[in-house]
């Protein structure tokens, strides 16, 4: 049996290549922006852009949000998907993560972006 790449309808996009690493660099970040004394000359540091123009507005940054998620079930669908199955995780099943996000504001909403999407932008 042969792999085969699929062709592409035309006039797709090829799928964006991923930075290596990111997840580490992200990680870094976060673990330096808590150690940080002084959170505005960090982001400074890291060349996290404090007003963006995307698509005819301005954002400009409020804040950075850090979540920790610890996923403690699973869910599985049963045949049909009518119902579901849920099954508390036992300690070496469970994952632990950090979020990160920037919430910008346009002027009339907050705009939240991944650390991945300002990489892109900038």
């Amino acid at each position: 049996m042969q792999w085969q790449t699929p062709h592409q309808p035309e006039g797709a996009k090829p799928a964006p290549v991923v930075e290596p690493d990111l997840d580490k660099v992200e990680t870094a970040f976060v673990e330096g922006f808590f150690a940080a004394a002084d959170p505005t000359s960090f982001l400074r540091l890291a060349r996290i852009p404090f007003e963006i123009a995307q698509g005819g507005s301005s954002l400009k940054l409020l804040r950075v949000e850090i979540d920790a998620l610890t996923d403690v079930g699973s869910l599985t669908p049963h045949l049909g998907g009518g119902t579901f199955r849920y099954d508390p995780l036992p300690s070496n099943f469970t994952s632990r993560r950090r979020r990160l996000r920037f919430i910008y504001f346009d002027g009339a909403g907050l705009t939240p972006l991944s650390y991945a999407e300002l990489r892109e932008i900038g």
